[in-house]
Protein backbone atom coordinates (compact mmCIF):
# COMPACT_ATOMS: atom_id res chain seq x y z
CA UNK A 1 0.00 0.00 0.00
CA UNK A 2 1.27 3.44 -0.90
CA UNK A 3 0.78 5.87 1.97
CA UNK A 4 0.79 9.61 1.14
CA UNK A 5 2.58 11.91 3.56
CA UNK A 6 3.56 15.55 3.97
CA UNK A 7 6.94 16.50 5.42
CA UNK A 8 6.85 19.67 7.55
CA UNK A 9 9.04 21.45 10.06
CA UNK A 10 8.98 24.12 12.72
CA UNK A 11 12.42 25.75 13.02
CA UNK A 12 14.03 22.56 11.69
CA UNK A 13 12.18 20.28 14.11
CA UNK A 14 10.80 18.02 11.38
CA UNK A 15 7.69 15.87 11.12
CA UNK A 16 6.06 13.37 8.81
CA UNK A 17 2.33 14.12 8.81
CA UNK A 18 -0.07 11.28 7.97
CA UNK A 19 -3.67 12.29 7.22
CA UNK A 20 -6.01 9.54 8.47
CA UNK A 21 -8.99 11.82 9.01
CA UNK A 22 -11.10 9.96 6.45
CA UNK A 23 -9.76 6.44 7.00
CA UNK A 24 -8.58 6.04 10.62
CA UNK A 25 -6.19 3.18 11.31
CA UNK A 26 -3.76 2.10 13.98
CA UNK A 27 -0.04 2.75 13.58
CA UNK A 28 2.25 0.19 15.18
CA UNK A 29 5.47 0.99 17.00
CA UNK A 30 7.38 -0.78 14.22
CA UNK A 31 5.72 1.31 11.52
CA UNK A 32 6.44 4.54 13.40
CA UNK A 33 10.11 3.58 13.68
CA UNK A 34 10.36 2.95 9.93
CA UNK A 35 8.71 6.25 9.00
CA UNK A 36 11.16 8.09 11.25
CA UNK A 37 14.27 6.29 9.97
CA UNK A 38 16.37 8.73 7.94
CA UNK A 39 17.95 5.97 5.83
CA UNK A 40 15.20 3.41 5.30
CA UNK A 41 12.15 5.63 5.73
CA UNK A 42 11.32 9.29 5.21
CA UNK A 43 13.04 10.53 8.36
CA UNK A 44 11.71 12.83 11.05
CA UNK A 45 12.03 13.91 14.65
CA UNK A 46 8.44 12.76 15.18
CA UNK A 47 5.68 11.06 13.21
CA UNK A 48 2.34 12.89 13.43
CA UNK A 49 -0.92 11.09 12.70
CA UNK A 50 -4.16 13.05 12.23
CA UNK A 51 -7.36 11.28 13.26
CA UNK A 52 -10.95 12.48 13.62
CA UNK A 53 -11.34 14.57 16.76
CA UNK A 54 -14.07 14.60 19.38
CA UNK A 55 -16.98 17.04 19.11
CA UNK A 56 -15.75 20.61 18.84
CA UNK A 57 -12.25 19.64 17.65
CA UNK A 58 -10.85 19.84 14.13
CA UNK A 59 -8.68 16.74 14.61
CA UNK A 60 -6.85 14.48 17.05
CA UNK A 61 -3.05 14.63 16.83
CA UNK A 62 -1.16 11.42 17.68
CA UNK A 63 2.60 11.80 18.08
CA UNK A 64 5.21 9.04 17.79
CA UNK A 65 8.88 9.43 18.71
CA UNK A 66 11.55 7.87 16.45
CA UNK A 67 11.85 4.93 18.87
CA UNK A 68 8.14 4.17 18.47
CA UNK A 69 7.10 5.55 21.84
CA UNK A 70 4.27 8.07 22.13
CA UNK A 71 4.63 11.74 23.04
CA UNK A 72 1.86 13.64 24.78
CA UNK A 73 2.36 16.95 23.02
CA UNK A 74 4.68 18.85 20.66
CA UNK A 75 4.44 22.59 20.15
CA UNK A 76 6.29 22.73 16.84
CA UNK A 77 4.18 19.86 15.48
CA UNK A 78 1.03 21.67 16.61
CA UNK A 79 1.88 24.68 14.45
CA UNK A 80 2.56 22.35 11.51
CA UNK A 81 -0.77 20.59 12.01
CA UNK A 82 -2.57 23.93 12.01
CA UNK A 83 -0.87 24.90 8.74
CA UNK A 84 -1.63 21.47 7.24
CA UNK A 85 -5.34 21.67 8.09
CA UNK A 86 -5.59 25.13 6.54
CA UNK A 87 -3.68 24.34 3.33
CA UNK A 88 -4.67 20.71 2.73
CA UNK A 89 -8.07 20.45 4.39
CA UNK A 90 -9.45 23.91 3.71
CA UNK A 91 -10.01 24.78 7.37
CA UNK A 92 -10.62 28.54 7.38
CA UNK A 93 -11.08 29.14 11.12
CA UNK A 94 -8.53 31.55 12.56
CA UNK A 95 -8.39 29.47 15.76
CA UNK A 96 -8.38 25.69 15.76
CA UNK A 97 -8.97 23.07 18.44
CA UNK A 98 -6.73 20.01 18.30
CA UNK A 99 -7.14 17.05 20.65
CA UNK A 100 -3.93 15.56 22.12
CA UNK A 101 -2.88 13.32 24.99
CA UNK A 102 -2.15 16.57 26.85
CA UNK A 103 -5.69 17.86 26.30
CA UNK A 104 -7.24 20.17 23.71
CA UNK A 105 -4.77 22.73 22.29
CA UNK A 106 -5.80 25.90 20.42
CA UNK A 107 -3.43 27.18 17.69
CA UNK A 108 -4.32 30.56 16.19
CA UNK A 109 -3.23 32.15 12.89
CA UNK A 110 -1.77 35.66 13.09
CA UNK A 111 -1.81 38.33 10.40
CA UNK A 112 1.99 38.19 10.03
CA UNK A 113 1.91 34.52 9.01
CA UNK A 114 3.04 33.23 12.39
CA UNK A 115 1.00 30.76 14.43
CA UNK A 116 0.34 31.32 18.13
CA UNK A 117 -0.48 28.30 20.25
CA UNK A 118 -2.19 28.45 23.63
CA UNK A 119 -0.21 25.75 25.41
CA UNK A 120 -2.26 25.97 28.60
CA UNK A 121 -0.76 26.46 32.07
CA UNK A 122 2.59 24.97 33.06
CA UNK A 123 2.61 22.25 35.69
CA UNK A 124 5.16 22.40 38.49
CA UNK A 125 3.61 19.88 40.91
CA UNK A 126 6.09 17.02 41.12
CA UNK A 127 3.78 14.02 40.79
CA UNK A 128 1.79 15.62 37.97
CA UNK A 129 4.82 16.21 35.70
CA UNK A 130 5.42 13.30 36.51
CA UNK A 131 8.38 12.99 38.85
CA UNK A 132 8.78 10.79 41.91
CA UNK A 133 8.73 13.88 44.14
CA UNK A 134 5.68 15.06 46.09
CA UNK A 135 7.02 18.62 45.92
CA UNK A 136 7.92 21.05 43.16
CA UNK A 137 11.32 20.29 41.63
CA UNK A 138 12.95 23.73 41.30
CA UNK A 139 16.72 24.25 41.55
CA UNK A 140 16.97 20.59 42.53
CA UNK A 141 20.30 18.74 42.51
CA UNK A 142 20.36 15.29 40.90
CA UNK A 143 23.27 12.89 40.49
CA UNK A 144 23.82 11.22 37.12
CA UNK A 145 26.53 9.24 35.39
CA UNK A 146 27.81 12.64 34.19
CA UNK A 147 28.01 14.17 37.64
CA UNK A 148 25.62 16.42 39.54
CA UNK A 149 23.24 18.82 37.81
CA UNK A 150 20.80 21.43 39.08
CA UNK A 151 17.47 21.06 37.30
CA UNK A 152 13.95 22.46 37.41
CA UNK A 153 11.13 20.16 36.31
CA UNK A 154 8.13 21.46 34.37
CA UNK A 155 5.35 19.84 32.38
CA UNK A 156 3.93 21.51 29.29
CA UNK A 157 1.79 18.47 28.59
CA UNK A 158 5.01 16.44 28.57
CA UNK A 159 7.88 16.37 31.10
CA UNK A 160 10.91 18.65 30.92
CA UNK A 161 14.08 19.01 32.97
CA UNK A 162 15.51 22.51 32.58
CA UNK A 163 19.06 23.34 33.60
CA UNK A 164 20.82 26.68 33.38
CA UNK A 165 24.35 27.05 32.08
CA UNK A 166 26.72 29.96 31.27
CA UNK A 167 27.10 28.70 27.69
CA UNK A 168 24.40 26.56 26.08
CA UNK A 169 26.44 26.07 22.90
CA UNK A 170 29.31 24.30 24.66
CA UNK A 171 27.20 22.46 27.23
CA UNK A 172 27.63 18.65 26.71
CA UNK A 173 23.97 18.03 25.93
CA UNK A 174 24.78 14.86 23.95
CA UNK A 175 26.00 13.11 27.09
CA UNK A 176 24.09 14.88 29.85
CA UNK A 177 20.77 14.74 27.96
CA UNK A 178 20.33 10.96 27.93
CA UNK A 179 21.58 10.58 31.52
CA UNK A 180 18.84 12.95 32.74
CA UNK A 181 16.22 11.59 30.31
CA UNK A 182 16.48 8.18 31.99
CA UNK A 183 17.00 9.43 35.56
CA UNK A 184 14.93 7.67 38.22
CA UNK A 185 13.32 11.01 39.16
CA UNK A 186 11.31 10.83 35.90
CA UNK A 187 9.21 7.64 35.68
CA UNK A 188 8.11 8.42 32.10
CA UNK A 189 11.55 9.76 31.11
CA UNK A 190 11.96 13.46 30.28
CA UNK A 191 13.04 16.02 27.73
CA UNK A 192 16.15 17.99 28.73
CA UNK A 193 16.85 21.68 28.05
CA UNK A 194 20.19 23.44 28.52
CA UNK A 195 19.42 27.15 28.88
CA UNK A 196 21.59 30.26 28.84
CA UNK A 197 20.10 33.59 29.96
CA UNK A 198 21.24 36.49 27.75
CA UNK A 199 19.11 39.20 29.39
CA UNK A 200 15.67 39.77 30.89
CA UNK A 201 13.85 39.08 27.61
CA UNK A 202 16.13 36.70 25.70
CA UNK A 203 17.37 33.17 26.40
CA UNK A 204 19.26 30.53 24.41
CA UNK A 205 18.21 26.87 24.55
CA UNK A 206 19.42 23.53 23.26
CA UNK A 207 17.26 20.45 23.67
CA UNK A 208 17.60 16.70 24.07
CA UNK A 209 14.17 15.26 23.27
CA UNK A 210 12.90 12.14 24.97
CA UNK A 211 12.93 9.29 22.47
CA UNK A 212 14.41 11.47 19.70
CA UNK A 213 17.75 12.84 20.89
CA UNK A 214 19.22 16.19 19.92
CA UNK A 215 16.81 18.26 17.81
CA UNK A 216 17.09 21.82 16.44
CA UNK A 217 13.93 23.00 18.20
CA UNK A 218 11.25 21.97 20.66
CA UNK A 219 8.14 24.06 21.24
CA UNK A 220 7.13 22.57 24.58
CA UNK A 221 10.80 22.71 25.61
CA UNK A 222 11.00 26.42 24.80
CA UNK A 223 7.87 26.97 26.91
CA UNK A 224 9.29 24.92 29.79
CA UNK A 225 12.64 26.72 29.64
CA UNK A 226 10.95 30.13 29.58
CA UNK A 227 8.58 29.50 32.48
CA UNK A 228 11.34 27.90 34.57
CA UNK A 229 13.47 31.01 34.00
CA UNK A 230 10.46 33.17 34.91
CA UNK A 231 9.72 31.21 38.10
CA UNK A 232 13.34 31.56 39.18
CA UNK A 233 13.30 35.31 38.50
CA UNK A 234 15.84 35.31 35.67
CA UNK A 235 13.59 36.87 33.00
CA UNK A 236 10.34 38.75 32.47
CA UNK A 237 7.06 37.03 31.54
CA UNK A 238 7.63 37.58 27.79
CA UNK A 239 10.85 36.30 26.18
CA UNK A 240 12.45 35.33 22.90
CA UNK A 241 13.94 31.85 22.92
CA UNK A 242 16.77 31.20 20.46
CA UNK A 243 17.04 27.53 19.49
CA UNK A 244 19.41 25.86 17.05
CA UNK A 245 16.71 26.17 14.34
CA UNK A 246 15.60 29.74 15.03
CA UNK A 247 13.53 31.82 17.46
CA UNK A 248 10.24 31.33 19.25
CA UNK A 249 8.41 33.89 21.35
CA UNK A 250 7.04 32.68 24.68
CA UNK A 251 4.69 34.66 26.91
CA UNK A 252 3.24 33.53 30.25
CA UNK A 253 -0.06 35.38 30.68
CA UNK A 254 -0.83 36.68 34.14
CA UNK A 255 -4.57 36.81 33.42
CA UNK A 256 -5.11 33.05 33.22
CA UNK A 257 -1.66 31.51 33.69
CA UNK A 258 -1.58 30.13 30.14
CA UNK A 259 1.62 29.98 28.10
CA UNK A 260 1.46 31.35 24.53
CA UNK A 261 4.05 30.12 22.02
CA UNK A 262 4.42 31.96 18.71
CA UNK A 263 6.47 30.82 15.73
CA UNK A 264 6.49 29.63 12.10
CA UNK A 265 5.60 26.36 10.37
CA UNK A 266 6.73 25.25 6.93
CA UNK A 267 5.98 22.48 4.44
CA UNK A 268 9.09 20.80 3.02
CA UNK A 269 7.73 18.30 0.50
CA UNK A 270 5.06 15.69 -0.21
CA UNK A 271 5.35 12.07 -1.25
CA UNK A 272 4.32 8.46 -0.76
CA UNK A 273 5.97 5.51 0.98
CA UNK A 274 5.30 1.82 0.45
CA UNK A 275 4.25 0.31 3.76
CA UNK A 276 3.12 -3.14 2.53
CA UNK A 277 6.00 -4.90 4.28
CA UNK A 278 5.42 -3.34 7.68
Amino acid sequence: MRQPFVKMHGLGNDFVVLDHLDAPREISEREAVQWADRRFGVGCDQLVQLLPGPDGCHATMVIFNPDGSRAEMCGNAMRCVAKYLREHRGVSDMELRIDTLAGVIAPRFLDNGMIAVDMGPPIFAGRAIPTTSDEEVLDHVISTTNGQHVISAVSMGNPHAVLFTPDADTFPILTVGPSIEHHELFPNRTNVEAVQVFNRDHIRMRVWERGAGLTPACGTGACAAAVAAMRLGYVERSVNVTLDGGDLHIAWRESDGHVIMTGPAEESFRGEMDIDDL
